[in-house]
């Protein structure tokens, strides 16, 4: 079995007033897979519950966001969350109030059998 990159998604999300980054990952992981449903899993014959879905934040400050709240959104399959430095911050015009934008990638994976032919290949390289 093998790890493939079947699908990527990416999307933005903000936060207009309370400066919470977690709201933010999370709206942007929304945009990112709520325009779509994956059919790649049971169309080749796994559960959706088999996906493996890689999701990467950018914020400003990565150590605010909650990456347990992001994972557990998904609708089925198995997160991983890593948040680092990115997004934007934007203060308003008196600096009263931070708008905060994350920028997020959902990147999901399946262990998936190669073909014979290139099982050979793997094992060579």
């Amino acid at each position: 079995m093998t790890r493939k990159r079947l699908v990527m998604e990416v999307g933005m999300g903000t936060d207009l007033h309370g400066q919470d980054y977690t709201k933010a990952a999370i709206r942007g992981l929304r945009d990112a897979l709520w325009h779509n449903s994956l059919s790649v899993a049971p169309a080749l014959g796994y559960s959706r519950d088999d996906m493996q879905v890689d999701i990467e934040v950018a914020v400003a400050q990565p150590e605010k966001v909650d990456k347990q709240a992001v994972a557990a959104i998904l609708p089925y399959g198995k997160a991983t969350v890593n948040v680092t430095r990115g997004g934007l911050d934007v203060p308003n015009d008196d600096n009263t109030v931070t708008i905060v934008i994350a920028n997020v990638a959902a990147l999901v994976y399946l262990d998936i059998k190669s073909r014979p032919d290139q099982q050979d290949q793997e094992e060579n390289s």
